[in-house]
């Protein structure tokens, strides 16, 4: 029996003509198909598999719904998009709610070895205090030129880490395909897990899945869209 959102989460939920004109429905070949996706899948068509958008709905509700209590109950998220077409889109997310992020690269051991990344986290504070300070100014020109190229590279690799004060309650992954390794740190250190799940991936390695084309930019920025304003609402 298909269980509905509720009319709050309903609200933001895109409608399926949104979802069918964002190519949300479009999963991947039949090749690469990853039998644990079968109860998403509504149909083969032309050597593609097409998801079923009512099983669509019915995960990102469930995940909306997890998220908003996971925030609401003062819970850390961590939110990772490190495709290109998910990059920007997760980073606006979590700036929105005032959560960390990791877009473009996942370096490994962000979960596992915790401390040895927060010790980056405060070495780059460090050098922008000392920086702001005037401290800089003791250095030679190729020192300082030297010490501004580290800063910025440790910005690139760091700065959506800046309010990841302790490991994370819950990640949300924009894609399950591309996020491989973050969730396999996030087994290990039990954490929770959501995220989009197309039809190559194992759907169980998630615990909230929303299966959707997690490789059109399109079908991303509609379910990346409806969580930011459901997490947004009063």
């Amino acid at each position: 029996m298909e269980t509905m959102p509720n009319q709050s989460i309903e609200s933001q939920i895109p409608a399926y003509e949104e979802m069918v004109k964002a190519g949300m429905h479009f999963g991947r070949k039949k090749s690469v198909f990853n039998p644990k996706m079968k109860p998403f899948v509504y149909v083969a068509r032309d050597n593609i598999y097409i998801i079923d958008l009512i099983k669509t709905r019915q995960g990102l509700s469930e995940a909306m719904d997890f998220l908003k209590k996971a925030m609401t109950d003062g819970k850390l998220v961590l939110f990772v998009g490190l495709s290109a077409q998910s990059a920007d889109l997760v980073k606006g997310l979590a700036e929105e709610v005032n959560m960390p992020y990791v877009i473009n690269r996942w370096l490994g051991g962000t979960l596992t070895n915790f401390k040895t990344i927060i010790s980056r986290v405060n070495y780059l504070e460090s050098l922008e205090k000392e920086m702001a300070l005037g401290g800089f100014e003791k250095y030679t020109k190729k020192e300082r030129l030297m010490k501004e190229k580290e800063m910025a590279k440790l910005r690139e690799r760091f700065d959506g880490l800046r309010k990841l004060t302790r490991l994370p309650d819950v990640i949300f992954v924009a894609s399950a395909r591309e996020s491989d390794m973050v969730l396999k740190e996030a087994k290990k250190t039990k954490i929770k897990t959501v995220g989009l799940v197309n039809t190559e991936s194992d759907p169980t390695v998630l615990d909230f899945p929303v299966p959707a084309n997690d490789n059109a930019r399109r079908s991303i920025e509609l379910i990346i869209n409806a969580i930011k304003g459901h997490l947004k609402s009063s």
